[in-house]
């Protein structure tokens, strides 16, 4: 089959199924897949698939009338990334059997009117309201009036892809719901998948810091925190503000805080130290300091040794897009303290996979991880149910691989189906 897959940050949610389609070719006497990239990254090679990099055709000015802003980028992406598979079908004659894309960005957007007869599945990622999502869900950053016509706009791209697609593609139920109830039976639900045969707890694990003369290991009274970037919509500062408690009453407790500094998502601090040094000139000598580690963005083993340790792993959100760090820590068999809000309770039940407290009450958040902390014993069955959870639910090779090749099947006619 000749696979077409679309996403400006390569591999993005495809990161397993196309390793796996991948690793098919190879165990193969003969390649049985012709996979195909498309991206805006430069920096990235798989084996077995050729990546094509292009450009935006048009990008907006900064000028640009707000409320079509996102529209004007996406359309100006679109055209770029159409323009780019023209000319590899003329250099090649590449034409995919099926188109795999991300429409968030609208790289989809135009490739119907390439090739009208390829089914094309979009992955659909979030649709903006005002209610139940991050929209006014923080009341120290509260919409203002030109919200809701924003929100609209935003909105433009996904609507016209499902203009544009074959069949949607969500991850979770809570993330389909955030679509108006039009579209819902044209998507799917299933997870990216996680590799649960590649992750679980060790007990040997350990890990060595420059600050340390030992390595912190699980008889330490370890706390993680994980976020791709430390921001508030991860709940980057009440996480700090949770910080005095828990060091008030585990004096020996360690924070590893792991996350770059950046904003992906909601308005970036007006401190000059970013939020960090917003919320470090807030809470000052109130925290210990030296027990707090910041180690940014670490390589993925260095990451999964990091959950490996920790007694207590810390995962706020506001209601948002789950990360794939929460599953990943479940299935190490983490013990979760995590926030109280929809999207994760659809991946963790209270007292029973994991710990669930408000976002806005750093003081429970703190009194529940100590209680962790000071009793392991009390909390030891949520690692396993965790794992559990995830392997029936999430698991990339059992659970989702299969549902996705079905979709794969049912759509392609040019082609032999798919075999597991």
């Amino acid at each position: 089959m000749k696979f077409l897959f679309v996403h400006q940050n390569m591999p993005g949610q495809y990161r397993e199924l196309i390793q796996w389609l991948a690793a098919q070719n190879a165990a193969a006497a003969e390649p049985i897949h012709e996979i195909v990239f498309l991206t805006q990254r430069r920096d990235v090679r798989l084996p077995g698939v050729t990546t094509l990099s292009y450009q935006p055709f048009h990008e907006p000015k900064k000028d640009a009338f707000g409320l079509s802003k996102d529209w004007e980028a996406a359309a100006g992406v679109g055209y770029g990334a159409v323009r780019g598979m023209q000319k590899y079908e003329k250099d090649t004659g590449f034409r995919p059997d099926i188109i795999l894309g991300h429409t968030g960005w609208g790289e989809l957007s135009f490739f119907k009117d390439l090739w009208p007869d390829v089914p094309i599945i979009g992955f659909f990622e979030y649709y903006y309201n005002m209610t139940g999502g991050l929209v006014g869900f923080d009341p120290e950053r509260p919409p203002n009036p030109q919200t809701p016509y924003f929100n609209r706009g935003r909105n433009a791209v996904p609507c016209l892809n499902f203009g544009v697609v074959d069949r949607g593609h969500v991850p979770t139920y809570w993330q389909r719901d955030r679509f108006p109830k039009l579209y819902h039976d044209t998507m799917y639900v299933c997870h990216d998948g996680i590799r649960t045969d590649k992750l679980g707890p060790d007990p040997k694990a350990e890990l060595r810091l420059g600050r340390l003369d030992r390595s912190l290991t699980r008889e330490d009274e370890v706390i993680t925190y994980v976020a791709r970037n430390m921001e508030r919509a991860r709940g980057f500062h009440i996480m700090m503000r949770a910080l005095p408690d828990i060091q008030r009453v585990r004096p020996n407790a360690r924070i590893l805080m792991i996350g770059g500094s950046e904003t992906s998502y909601g308005a970036e601090s007006e401190h000059p130290g970013g939020l960090r040094g917003e919320m470090e000139a807030e809470l000052g000598e109130r925290v210990d300091w030296s027990r707090v580690h910041f180690l940014g963005r670490v390589p993925y083993d260095s990451l999964c040794q990091i959950i490996q340790i920790s007694r207590c792993h810390i995962y706020l959100t506001m209601p948002f897009v789950l990360s794939w760090s929460l599953l990943e820590s479940m299935a190490m068999q983490a013990t979760v303290v995590a926030a109280d809000v929809a999207p994760v309770r659809e991946a963790i039940t209270h007292g029973e996979t994991g710990l669930l407290v408000d976002f806005f009450d750093p003081a429970a958040l703190a009194a529940q991880v100590a209680e962790v902390l000071a009793q392991p014993e009390k909390f030891a069955h949520l690692g396993p149910a965790a794992r559990a959870h995830v392997v029936q639910e999430y698991d990339f090779l059992t659970r989702c691989l299969p549902e996705h090749i079905a979709q794969i099947n049912a759509l392609v006619t040019t082609a032999d189906p798919v075999q597991i």
